[in-house]
């Protein structure tokens, strides 16, 4: 197995947090949430950030986690949880294709996303009408995710596991 790190990307409410951890449990890697990354710098939640200083700061500083979280050293292979909006940036998205790691899109739809995250406040992008801003992120999202990504899984009707699964077995 190689150790080029695996990079999980998707819209939110695809199950990226959840794939990572059972990916790592399946291949013996360890997690890096580049938005908990963003939370540990800036002393607050995401939801908090929007807030207090706006998206665009939010933005940067998600560029800035996902570089730390492509340099940062382990022992083990890296599987990167990124946010489901880091892949907007055009830096990061130069980062991920010269990483050299597998990047994956987690495709869902909003029929299945919608019960996964609630649409509620802890997704600031999402805070009103949450099924029309869903299907509008989505909408210019998407042909970004799928041109950067190395593997498709669609994970509608199909639990963390199951995914991950699939996953360990393409990389």
């Amino acid at each position: 197995m190689s150790n080029r790190p695996v990079i999980i990307t998707g819209p939110p409410g695809a199950g990226k947090s959840s794939t990572a951890c059972s990916l790592a449990e399946i291949i013996n890697g360890e997690v890096i949430d580049t938005d908990l990354l963003v939370e540990e710098a800036c002393g607050k939640k995401i939801s908090e950030i929007f807030t207090d200083e706006g998206e665009s700061y939010f933005r940067e500083q998600e560029e800035e986690a996902v570089s730390r979280a492509l340099t940062l050293e382990s022992a083990r292979r890296k599987i990167i949880s990124l946010g489901g909006g880091a892949i907007l940036s055009a830096r990061t998205q130069e980062r991920l294709r010269n990483s050299g790691g597998a990047i994956v899109f987690l495709n869902v739809s909003i029929a299945h996303a919608a019960p996964r995250i609630g649409f509620n406040r802890d997704r600031p992008l999402l805070v009103d009408n949450p099924r029309a801003k869903w299907v509008a992120l989505m909408k210019e999202r998407l042909p970004i995710y799928q041109s950067m990504a190395n593997l498709v899984v669609d994970t509608d009707g199909k639990s963390a596991r199951e995914v991950a699964q699939e996953i360990a077995k393409a990389v």
